[in-house]
Parts: C-alpha cells; structure tokens; sequence
C-alpha cells in the first residue's frame, strides 16, 4: 500500500470528504478542492464538513483549496467525486491544469442524463486523448459513514490499463478498504449506476410493508435488467456478480443510509419528488439515472420494465403501489433471455 503520493479530491460531498480523510490518514500528500473560495475557508476554519459529514474531523494536514491550479501541481492522482449532471463542468475547469502523468479517477455513480454517457465517457470527452489510458473508475458497496467510521468495506477499480488500475488500487487499499482491480469499465460503471434506480424502487417496497419475498424478486429482476443493458452495451455479465454488481445492489437496497432508497420510501408516502429533493443536502443520482437509463435502452433495444415503471412515478405521476402491481401482472417470461442468454451461449461455443 503505497504512501506519500499527492492525491487531490474534487468533490467536497459525504463520499469526496470521506475519501480526503481516509487517504490522509494513510499517510498520502491530500488536497481538497473545493469549488469556491468561501468554502475553502469554511472548511479550513471549522476542520469540519458539516453539511456533508458532520461530527468528522478533517485531519490538520488536510489540504483545502479552491484553486486548481495549486491543488493539480505534482499531482499522482485526481479523483473526481462530484455528481453525475456537474462531471462536465469540473472537466472543463481543471483541465488546463492537469499534467499527463496524473491518474484520473472517477469516484461519481451515475450517468449523463442529456446524453447517456458513462462518467468515464464524459471525462474522455472533457480530455485531450493522451489521458485514455489513465482513466478508471471506482464502484462498489461504499457507504460514506460507515467507511470513515473504520468499518470494513470494499471497491473496485476499473480500467482498460492494467497498469494504472494497479497503481491507483495501491494508493487507496487500506487495512479495512479492500480495493479489487477489474479491466471492465463499462460493467463497473454501468453496475454502480443502474443499481440505484432498483434501490428507488426497494425503498418504496419495504414502505409499503411488501415483504422479503417481495423485495428478493425486486432486486433479482432488477440485477437481470441492470446487466441486460450492460451486456448490451458491451460489458462482462460476470461483472455484476461482483462487488460493483450485486454487492453494491444489496448494499444500496437495504441501507438506511441510502439516499436512493430514502427517495423511494419518501415517494411511497405520498411525497412529491421536488418536496423530497429539496429537503435532502445530497444528490439522489438515481432519480436522473432513470432518465439516461431509459435513452440507453432505446439505444441498445433493451427491455427494462422496472426502470420504465419507476420512470412513470418519477416523472409521469403514477402511483407507486399501482406501478408494483402492474410489474407482478406482466406476461410469463424466461428467467435468462436476450443478451445475457445470447453472451453465455456464445460462451459454451
């Protein structure tokens, strides 16, 4: 486990302060960027992210600054932890100041509502082309109160470089943070994004007082469109058997620290969605996730029947104990079909 490299954190949320704390504990050279210079100096007074992660002291040799251009100098690696609609922006502005030989890293899950793209594919975008090769991206079951508490906790790290999946696996792995390298990109990605539409859906379940049965089938169905698309879009099936797949599902369907599935619960209480999301400090990825989702099952020609019932009590008005039923009462269907029974075939060939 590598110690000492200049890591620098955009993205001042639960998730970005979590990280900043715990890689500075390990000994790692850490900056904090934040996006204005007021917060800057709110978060260097008060050594505390109290909006986002209050009670947790930021360690004194904590790096904090608004400044790009001072928190990029001599960087190993930039991680970009910032949600999903604001990745562009925060491309565009440290990009004049980032130097070839940095690790880029996305730490977002979610995806680019406008256009569907993965994080990865809107900060290649957002790059000159020498910078393909160092990009990867972080998933998994991480949820930011229990990991800064020292719970044990794991993640993966995907890239199409072997080499800066390594290296980047090696600067962040601690004795309580397990960190697995993986060359699949878009499953990893796809995987920690997909999931939090279903756990929209398992937080209005358990509300409704469905049952385990009820929620089991839930998220196995939801597991099986997640990696229809997936497979569609040219990921590894086997991916989301993983910690970036089912781990991160399990995790985000039944956690009370989920903000997806405190959305859904909200919502089967009668709430709108602007109310909830105007009451919470987060984002809740999952709610703009089901757009882009949709765009890319059209894309793909992909059925996902649990996103596009979510997508109609989002957006639409449907109630949602109406959307369940409506799901129950679809046709009779082969558990394995399409791209996924199509991949493992073509696998036994």
């Amino acid at each position: 486990m590598a110690q000492g490299e200049r890591i620098v954190i955009v993205g001042t949320g639960a998730w970005g302060t979590t990280l900043a704390v715990m890689l500075a504990r390990q000994g790692h050279e850490v900056v904090l960027c934040t996006r204005t210079p007021e917060e800057a100096d709110r978060l260097r007074a008060g050594r505390e992210n109290k909006r986002f992660l209050p009670g947790v002291i930021l360690p004194d040799d904590l790096e904090i600054t608004s400044s790009p251009e001072e928190a990029l100098s001599s960087c190993k690696m930039l991680m970009l932890v910032v949600p999903a609609e604001h990745m562009r922006e925060n491309v565009r502005r440290i990009r004049p100041h980032l130097q070839t030989d940095t690790i880029v890293l996305s730490g977002a899950k979610g995806l680019e509502m406008e256009t569907g793209l993965r994080m990865s594919e809107v900060i290649a975008q957002g790059l000159p082309s020498e910078f393909e090769d160092s990009i990867c991206v972080l998933s998994g079951p991480n949820l930011s109160r229990e990991i800064i508490a020292g719970l044990p906790a794991g993640t993966v790290i995907a890239s199409r470089n072997a080499g800066v999946a390594e290296s980047a696996q090696n600067m962040i792995m601690t004795r309580r943070f397990r960190v697995y390298t993986h060359d699949d990109v878009i499953g990893v990605e796809l995987g920690g994004a997909l999931k939090n539409i279903i756990a929209l859906g398992a937080g209005a379940a358990d509300q409704f007082g469905y049952g385990d049965n009820a929620k089991a089938i839930f998220m196995t169905r939801g597991l099986a469109e997640i990696t229809r698309l997936g497979v569609a879009a040219g990921a590894n099936p086997l991916t989301f058997a993983g910690l970036a797949g089912i781990g991160d599902l399990v995790c985000t369907c039944a956690s009370r620290h989920s903000r997806n599935y405190y959305v859904g619960r909200e919502l089967a209480k009668g709430r709108s969605l602007d109310a909830i999301q105007r009451s919470m400090n987060m984002v809740a990825e999952g709610v703009n996730t089901t757009k882009a989702a949709l765009k890319l099952a059209r894309r793909y020609e992909v059925e996902m029947p649990i996103t596009e019932q979510i997508y109609q009590v989002l957006f639409e008005g449907k109630d949602s104990q109406q959307a369940i039923k409506d799901m129950m009462l679809r046709g009779p269907k082969r558990e394995f079909e399409g791209p996924v029974e199509d991949w493992f075939k073509r696998l036994r060939v």
